[in-house]
C-alpha cells in the first residue's frame, strides 16, 4: 500500500474573473484550491493555508471535501484574500484589477506534528519567505519538495527566491519567467543554468505549446492538448502543479506524472474557476494522457 502524502501551502481567495466570453466575482480560487483539487484525486491531501471569517461555505465544502488533513487551515477574523483578473482575446496576457490580501498579508504557515513529515510538498505561489518556512519546519529530509513561483518573486524577492530553489527538488515555472529569472533567451540555456542552483529538475511551461522537462539526467517535451472552446485559463497551471505531484506520490514515472498534469490542465480551462476539475471522469484524463503520451519528445 502506498503510504505517500502530499502536503500544499498556496494561497486561498475569491476571484473575481472577467474573460473575453463572460465575468463571474467571488469564485473559490487560489493556488491551494486548484492543485487540492487535481491531487486529490490520487492520493491524501493536507493544507497550509489562511482565510477569513467571511470565506463562504461553498468553499468550506470544497476544502472539507477534498483534503484529508486541515489541521493547518487557518480561520481568522477578517478578509479573505482577494483577486481580479482580466484576459486578453489570445486568453494567453492577463491584467491584474485588484489584489487584496486581506487575511493573507499576516499569514505565518505553522505546521502541525502531523505535517512536519509529508513525502511529497508543493510549496504553490506565494512568497519565497513562505515556502522556505515551510522547508525549515519539514522533519523529513527525503520529501520531494516541488515549488512554483512567478516573475513578482523573481523581481521582488529574487534572493529569497534562488534560497528555496536550493532547498528544493523540482521547479515550476513559464517561459518568460525561466528567462527572467536567469536572464537567458534559449530555454535549454535557461534550464541549465537554474538547475546549476540546486534544483534535479526544471519543468517550463509554455502554454498552448505544451511543457519541456530538464534534469540532469533527461530531457523531453509534452505537447498541448488541442482545446476547442477556453472558457477560463485561471488555476491552470496550479492544477497541472497538483496533478503532476500527485502522480509522483503515487509512484508514476517523471514523464507520465508531467502528462498527467498536462491533461488536468487541459480540462481544467475548458470550466469556468474549479467548475470543471471538480466534475471531469478519470475516462476524459486517460483520454487526453494517451493523446498527450504520443505528442512526447526526447
Amino acid at each position: 500500500m502506498n503510504e505517500n502524502s502530499v502536503l500544499i501551502v498556496g494561497s486561498i481567495g475569491l476571484d473575481t474573473i472577467e474573460t473575453p466570453t463572460q465575468r463571474q466575482e467571488n469564485k473559490i480560487g487560489g493556488s491551494t484550491t486548484y492543485s487540492l483539487i487535481a491531487a486529490s484525486r490520487n492520493i491524501p491531501v493536507s493544507i497550509v493555508g489562511i482565510i477569513g471569517n467571511d470565506f463562504p461555505d461553498e468553499g468550506h465544502s470544497i476544502f472539507n471535501s477534498y483534503a484529508k488533513n486541515l489541521d493547518d487551515l487557518q480561520i481568522v477574523q477578517g478578509k479573505t484574500f482577494r483577486w481580479g483578473g482580466r484576459y486578453h482575446k489570445n486568453w494567453d496576457d492577463r491584467d491584474t484589477l485588484y489584489t487584496e490580501l486581506g487575511v493573507f498579508s499576516d499569514f505565518k504557515p505553522v505546521l502541525s506534528d502531523s505535517n512536519k513529515n509529508r513525502s511529497h510538498i508543493f510549496l504553490a505561489n506565494i512568497h519565497p519567505d513562505l515556502q522556505q518556512s515551510i522547508i525549515q519546519q519539514n522533519n523529513n529530509k527525503d520529501a520531494l519538495i516541488i515549488i512554483d513561483t512567478m516573475n513578482l518573486w523573481i523581481n521582488t524577492a529574487r534572493d529569497s527566491l534562488i534560497n528555496v530553489l536550493s532547498n528544493s527538488n523540482i521547479l515550476l515555472l513559464n517561459e518568460s519567467e525561466a528567462r527572467e529569472l536567469t536572464e537567458k533567451e534559449n530555454l535549454s540555456d535557461s534550464a541549465s543554468a537554474i538547475l546549476a542552483m540546486g534544483l534535479d529538475t526544471v519543468v517550463i511551461k509554455k502554454g498552448s505549446n505544451g511543457a519541456e522537462l530538464f534534469s540532469k539526467h533527461e530531457s523531453f517535451s509534452v505537447g498541448a492538448y488541442p482545446i476547442k472552446k477556453v472558457v477560463d485559463p485561471t488555476g491552470a497551471g496550479d492544477t497541472f502543479g497538483g496533478g503532476f505531484i500527485s502522480a509522483l506520490a503515487c509512484g508514476k514515472t517523471i514523464k507520465d506524472s508531467l502528462i498527467y498534469g498536462s491533461s488536468l490542465a487541459s480540462l481544467c480551462v475548458e470550466g469556468f474557476g474549479t467548475d470543471k476539475i471538480q466534475k471531469i471522469s478519470e475516462s476524459a484524463i486517460e483520454d487526453r494522457f494517451v493523446f498527450l503520451k504520443s505528442t512526447v519528445k526526447s
